[in-house]
């Protein structure tokens, strides 16, 4: 009786564990809420397509289920080739290969774009538009990424289902993506459709000194512009060396990202124009007006005259 009673017990507690193993798998809609924002983020920082980056993401590490994904941060199966950080082994087209392991899923996502970025084979693909996923995908199979020989088809048909493209066009913070709803049990046969909401903004983006900014339109304030690029409240009158009540005017250049301590190369330095100071000068070359007064000895005080010849970068222009 005993016995019985201890098989009872053993069975119950492996079927809980069975039940709960399944219950922990992360469904393709769940993979998509989590990982969207960064593959936008690399998208933007790197033209790879965020939907191509998802649906490798997807497929290559099981919607996130893998031992890789799971045990080494690993979502996009990158072995050790150049590699000098930790790793973990694992069997693939031999026994007990070596794949890199990361601290984060970011860093996976991070080292996913540098190694397509740096590697000689993959560079024709960034001829691609981000938003042409078919080219990126049959490129990324025709360079070899992966052995299957139904490599691009799989990645097409992930984005195509689940509807991934839509993240293509633009900020994470234009989409809002619910998980698939069940069919309803009077249409067994029906298949279960992703909901979406999202509005595509049609307002350019642009970049100067690698750094993101809109134009204003009439209307614009530092309250809408906050909301529609999903912001903090100080982070945009920071960038621009505004205060947060200042009236913004059409046609005015606002900063997305924190301007950088020196202009591109090539714009060694700036000779003021009649009409300028050193706010707009700030604006045009991308540079953040502390910077241009530390390259150039100002004090916060001091601004600028016509004819002023102003240092850009830490090289000193030519008489």
């Amino acid at each position: 009786m005993k016995r019985h009673f201890l098989l009872i017990i053993v069975c119950y507690f492996i079927t809980a564990e069975c039940f709960a193993q399944v219950k922990k798998r992360t469904s393709i809609d769940e993979y998509v809420n989590t990982y969207k924002d960064i593959a936008i983020a690399e998208m933007k920082r790197s033209g790879i397509p965020a939907s191509i980056t998802l649906a490798q993401g997807l497929l290559e590490s099981e919607n996130g289920n893998s031992r890789l994904a799971k045990e080494a941060r690993n979502h996009f199966g990158i072995k050790c080739h150049n590699w000098k950080g930790p790793a973990i082994y694992q069997d693939d087209d031999t026994k007990n290969e070596c794949f890199r392991k990361y601290q984060s899923a970011e860093e996976s996502f991070y080292d996913h774009s540098e190694f397509l970025l740096s590697g000689q084979r993959y560079i024709f693909l960034f001829e691609y538009k981000p938003t042409d996923y078919e080219s990126w995908a049959r490129g990324l199979k025709r360079a070899g990424y992966a052995t299957n020989p139904r490599y691009a088809d799989m990645l097409i048909k992930l984005i195509q289902d689940n509807k991934l493209y839509v993240y293509d066009q633009g900020l994470a913070s234009y989409f809002q993506y619910t998980p698939a709803k069940r069919a309803e049990k009077k249409s067994p046969s029906a298949k279960a459709e992703p909901d979406f909401t999202f509005t595509l903004k049609t307002r350019p983006v642009y970049k100067r000194n690698d750094v993101e900014y809109v134009i204003v339109k009439n209307g614009d304030t530092f309250e809408k512009l906050t909301k529609e690029f999903d912001k903090f409240r100080f982070q945009l009158p920071s960038y621009n060396d505004l205060p947060k009540d200042a009236q913004l005017q059409p046609g005015q250049i606002i900063y997305l990202q924190p301007k950088r301590r020196r202009a591109e190369k090539g714009n060694d330095f700036h000779t003021v124009q009649a009409g300028e100071n050193i706010y707009t000068i700030s604006q045009l070359y991308g540079i953040k007006i502390r910077h241009i007064r530390r390259l150039n000895r100002l004090d916060k005080d001091t601004d600028v005259n016509v004819g002023d010849v102003l240092y850009l970068r830490d090289k000193k222009p030519k008489n």
